[in-house]
């Protein structure tokens, strides 16, 4: 080939390969869900972490797929999220952690180190190295999730009356730690718990994990006074399931920060959260705070009549819905039997939904979120005996996608009907 025509015929192949890109079909989405032969369910349970949380908010995930496209800074990417989010909570400070677990700790380290990089190096070891070390519960309030404070190298110390509390502060005590969703079950109270932290100049946290709704959880404890406030975002914010946020006074947040990825000599080096999960919690709490929340609330209404309706009339049933106290507080139908009548326990009405098509994951009998253990049905062995027997299961509206609550009421009334010979 003569040297003119050779250049020509390459000048012609990388237009050729553009014309071809253009005109190309877009990937097809690979479903790896059904690929691997992952089970999926409709959720008539409420946000279990087990369960993978929730599901998240359109907009959610179409902010984590375009910044996905980008390098960003992750301290600037928190500094101007977690100004934003401080806004909406009412807060002095905020960051975006991965998890309401990994607050805690976070929180707790910020506490004990300050803004001084050499005692950040030396945690989990904070009493060898003259740092406080202790943190202050009541009984009633410390749950297996404080081990989060463990990860420091602090100990928990429980108590149960204000003489007990006052009895158990020393040099060595670093925080006061409360636990929202056993607020009921402790002797001191919120506002009494905040004010003994002033009077001994000790700081105060809560843990709200899942207690969304209601929204004003997000500010309630804020105003109120606490130091620290940790919550989860992949529960009913609807954000990244890895996520969650801790909010409270800009001192112990930039401390906090400190301690946090991207830095690399941490206790908490462990904690990366992405930019994508950060901004994405950033636009799922936006959301949620901007939501027509009664109007939200009518919706589970309607959707929980609706199953309550299908099965009420089954002779031998009995239906009732409730709105929790604390924790997430959604309404909430318990439907229980008379085991004459119908020859089923609630674990083998709860497999006969699972196993079924579709599959549907209903409550236990309404255990708190705390008790749950890894995997789909470990609990705490104190509580284990409930769930062998038990007449009863607990379903909730809340985490149902359009249309999901007449499957769940077509699914309930079918078994029960069957187990009644009716």
């Amino acid at each position: 080939m003569k040297r003119r025509k050779l250049l020509k015929s390459l000048s012609v192949l990388p237009l050729a390969g553009t014309i071809g890109t253009l005109h190309a079909a877009p990937p097809k989405k690979r479903d790896v869900i059904k690929e691997l032969g992952i089970r999926t369910f409709i959720n008539a349970a409420g946000t279990l972490t087990y369960m993978s949380g929730c599901i998240m908010d359109e907009e959610v995930v179409a902010t984590i797929e375009h910044t996905s496209g980008h390098f960003c800074m992750i301290d600037e990417v928190q500094d101007k999220v977690g100004e934003k989010i401080a806004q909406l909570v009412h807060s002095e400070a905020a960051m975006v952690t991965c998890g309401a677990f990994s607050a805690m700790t976070l929180g707790l380290a910020g506490v004990l180190t300050g803004n001084d990089v050499r005692k950040v190096e030396q945690l989990p070891h904070p009493a060898e190295n003259g740092m406080k070390s202790e943190v202050i519960c009541q009984k009633s309030h410390n749950e297996r999730y404080n081990h989060a404070f463990l990860n420091t190298g602090c100990r928990v110390i429980e108590v149960e009356t204000v003489e007990d509390l006052e009895n158990a502060i020393s040099e060595k005590t670093a925080l006061l730690h409360f636990l929202n969703i056993t607020a009921n079950q402790g002797k001191i109270k919120h506002e009494e718990w905040i004010a003994l932290g002033k009077k001994h100049n000790i700081p105060t946290s809560i843990d709200i994990a899942a207690d969304v709704p209601p929204v004003s959880n997000l500010w309630k404890f804020n105003n109120m006074g606490f130091d620290m406030v940790f919550i989860s975002g992949g529960k009913a914010i609807r954000g990244p399931q890895s996520a969650g946020i801790l909010m409270g006074k800009k001192n112990i947040i930039t401390a906090a920060r400190l301690n946090a990825p991207p830095r690399g000599f941490t206790v908490a080096r462990g904690h990366k959260v992405n930019k994508e999960e950060i901004l994405g919690m950033y636009v799922a709490l936006e959301k949620f705070v901007s939501a027509d929340h009664d109007k939200e609330w009518k919706m589970w209404e309607r959707k929980i009549a609706v199953i309550e309706n299908a099965v009420k009339s089954i002779p031998g049933i009995s239906t009732k819905i409730t709105i929790p106290e604390l924790g997430n507080i959604t309404p909430t139908l318990t439907v229980a039997w008379d085991d004459k009548l119908i020859r089923l326990t609630g674990r083998q009405l709860r497999d006969k939904l699972r196993f079924g098509n579709p599959s549907i994951e209903a409550g236990f009998s309404g255990l708190p979120l705390y008790h749950y253990q890894a995997g789909s049905d470990s609990v705490d062995p104190a509580v284990a005996e409930t769930l062998k027997g038990g007449n009863l299961i607990r379903l909730t509206a809340w985490m149902l996608q359009p249309g999901e609550e007449k499957i769940v009421a077509d699914r309930l009334k079918e078994e029960l009907t069957a187990a009644s010979g009716s």
